[in-house]
């Protein structure tokens, strides 16, 4: 009963939060979160550096995610200290792939990719469990299986990127395309139930000229079935299911990202069928012929071992490390600029 309260508490929470930020986030005053002086110009201004709601809402996303990989994987009764190791590994790959894979596949240097980081992380989180098995779990008498700590990292992952779009509501990138320039049916579809952005620096304006526009809403649709998926498998896995909650949360969000696709408007390459779905169905694949060697084994969940190890100080000096580095990522805008000017309010004096 303690599970199915969690699930449903969890749903709770993020349903109000995604609801708030369907309706508030793509208005043009939630872009910049703020903004700081770097160098004096002429005139009495400053050179400013700006902060977005893309990179606070990027790094509660990222936050969120690992904090739920730390407690299920904390009630599979994995050691804090290797859950840590492993997190830190994981972010070094991928969020430096998120830049470099969007550059290579793109050909920008100012732009992020989830799918492109996914993949990475996929592809090498294996390795680098069975990594650490093979040295700290040799010398410490501890074996972390790849299946469970897998369904752990899908888990977070896909609650991450539901939460994730609402970044990209704030800062106007992943759109769906024009209702103007869709069939009879898919405009009839998406005449009631769409998304309009406002403010000439958000993306959809400088890339694609859709300001005002109604669009289709790919970030809101995203975001729900990635929401109800993470619930899924936070379910499986809570009743000891950790295969089976690895391959849903996998199948939802990857499939959905090849299907996604082709109601988005924004670039994704020159490719008809871009590199990221392929880089989707090939993470699905690979996560099948993985599962063969490492079958899904046997698993006691203790919801009570998860709760405890979010209440131990180091963990959360953790997590605030985590969300810190994901802003300083994410958070700082490298494709707007802004002019500041300070002034005495003499009425003040």
């Amino acid at each position: 009963m303690g599970t199915i309260f969690f699930v449903v508490g969890l749903g709770l929470l993020i349903g109000l939060v995604l609801i708030w930020g369907f309706k508030t986030l793509p208005k043009e005053k939630w872009q910049m979160v703020a903004a700081f002086p770097l160098e004096k110009l002429e005139q009495g201004q400053w050179r400013g550096m700006n902060l977005t709601w893309y990179g606070l809402l990027s790094a509660n996303a990222y936050t969120f995610g690992v904090i739920m990989v730390v407690v299920l994987a904390a009630s599979a009764g994995i050691p804090i200290a290797v859950l840590v190791l492993l997190t830190v590994l994981l972010l070094a790959v991928t969020i430096p792939a998120s830049k470099i894979i969007a550059r290579i596949v793109e050909k920008k240097k100012a732009t992020l990719t989830i799918g492109g980081a996914v993949f990475a992380g996929v592809v090498t989180a294996p390795w680098i469990i069975m990594l650490v098995n093979v040295t700290l779990g040799t010398a410490f008498n501890f074996h972390v299986p790849v299946a469970v700590m897998m369904a752990c990292l899908s888990i977070g992952y896909t609650f991450g990127e539901s939460l994730g779009r609402l970044a990209c509501l704030s800062f106007g990138c992943c759109y769906g395309k024009p209702l103007s320039q869709c069939t009879g049916h898919t405009r009839k579809v998406f005449k009631h139930f769409n998304v309009v952005f406002t403010g000439d620096t958000k993306k959809v304006a400088y890339a694609s000229e859709l300001a005002g526009e109604e669009l289709i809403p790919i970030q809101i649709i995203t975001a729900v079935i990635y929401a109800i998926s993470g619930l899924v498998g936070t379910l499986l896995f809570l009743q000891g299911f950790a295969g089976t909650a690895l391959v849903e949360t996998l199948m939802v969000t990857q499939i959905w990202r090849v299907v996604s696709e082709f109601f988005r408007a924004d670039f994704r390459g020159q490719r008809k069928f871009s590199m990221y779905q392929i880089m989707a169905l090939a993470a699905i694949a690979y996560t099948i012929v993985l599962l063969a060697f490492f079958p899904d084994p046997e698993v006691v969940v203790s919801l009570n071992k998860g709760f405890k190890a979010l209440w131990h100080p180091g963990m959360i000096l953790f997590f605030q490390g985590v969300w810190i580095v994901s802003f300083l990522h994410s958070g700082r805008s490298t494709v707007t600029a802004s002019k500041i000017s300070f002034h005495v309010v003499k009425e003040n004096i």
